[in-house]
């Protein structure tokens, strides 16, 4: 147990780190705050504290920095909730209100929103919601044989993919024929469009075996596409802006990790049923970030969970702002996906 001196201090050092990226002496910590207490004592007090495992000395420095052990103590017992300033809300609402027209696109502003309010990288894990509604679907001409098949869903989803259409098949034939399927199919998830449901597309509309193969083969695999869990991210280029990560070889082994999304996609999904998670340093499982911090939250509507979103940067970064932000988004987020659920 800390004394309320040495965790005073300890708390004056760790948030002068994350400020300042630069290892903290007992001269400047005296000279910088109203401590009254003299930088012999306060030296006294840092070496107490980096016996005990909180403080660490680089070797080419005279100051201490925070070890992991310090900042998930600062996490746990000194980080108190903040709040928005009005000009950062204002941003967040307005950046939703000129980029949103679908799913997809609230939560890649999310992931930039995110990164660009924290200066970290930001990762959002999007649950696709498989019982999206078939509204209708039209096609546009490619080439002779091919046409591109246009399919839009009731969440405003536009999804396109190159069908085979037969040989000569005219432009006012095709919009015949997707004007017939669009009302066989319009109201139905896609989840459930089956071949027995297109057997009337199949006899009145699209005899040619060819095309309804094609079609068939087009919505399933809109459908699959509509039940991926979908990575966005955000801020990968912010990795540059940061002290830590100045060695290119640590940089580049971060990035091959953000690239590859099924890993992306595993690190989100191993805390998603816990709530605001936060871990620091070799609490991290996976390797390749053991030497970062992570703030990971889960989001859910009527029970069900829409999407995971988190703050992946070096040990030093701005905690309570980060908390701060990502509680912001997930009540708008609630907020704005409840409302569209009630429209429904």
């Amino acid at each position: 147990m800390l004394d309320e001196r040495k965790k005073k201090i300890l708390q004056l050092i760790i948030e002068d780190y994350i400020s300042t990226a630069e290892p903290v002496g007992s001269r400047n910590l005296a000279r910088k705050y109203d401590l009254g207490l003299s930088p012999a004592t306060i030296r006294n007090e840092m070496s107490d504290l980096e016996m005990l495992g909180y403080l660490e000395q680089p070797h080419t420095s005279a100051g201490r920095i925070p070890s992991a052990q310090a900042y998930r103590f600062y996490v746990d017992s000194m980080i108190e909730p903040g709040s928005l300033t009005d000009n950062d809300r204002a941003l967040i609402n307005g950046w939703y209100t000129e980029r949103r027209r679908n799913i997809d696109e609230i939560f890649q502003s999310t992931a930039k929103i995110l990164s660009r309010m924290t200066q970290n990288v930001s990762m959002v894990l999007a649950n696709k919601d498989s019982e999206a509604v078939f509204r209708y679907m039209k096609f546009l001409p490619l080439n002779e044989d091919h046409a591109i098949l246009i399919i839009v869903t009731d969440d405003g989803n536009v999804d396109n993919c190159v069908v085979e259409i037969p040989l000569g098949m005219r432009q006012d034939e095709l919009d015949y024929m997707a004007g017939r399927v669009s009302r066989i199919l319009e109201g139905k998830p896609l989840s459930v469009i089956s071949e027995n449901i297109l057997e009337g597309i199949h006899t009145d509309v699209a005899e040619d075996e060819l095309m309804f193969r094609s079609l068939l083969r087009s919505l399933r695999k809109i459908s699959r596409k509509h039940r991926e869990q979908r990575v966005f991210l955000g801020g990968t280029k912010q990795l540059l802006n940061q002290p830590e990560f100045r060695d290119v070889d640590r940089v580049q082994n971060l990035l091959g990790i953000l690239e590859e999304e099924r890993v992306v996609r595993d690190l989100l999904q191993a805390g998603e049923d816990s709530g605001l998670k936060i871990t620091i340093g070799t609490e991290n499982k996976f390797t390749g970030i053991q030497d970062c911090s992570m703030v990971q939250a889960t989001y859910r509507l009527n029970g069900k969970i829409v999407g995971t979103m988190a703050v992946l940067g070096p040990t030093r970064m701005e905690y309570g702002k980060v908390i701060t932000v990502m509680d912001y988004l997930h009540k708008y987020l609630k907020t704005m996906f409840e409302q569209g659920s009630d429209k429904e």
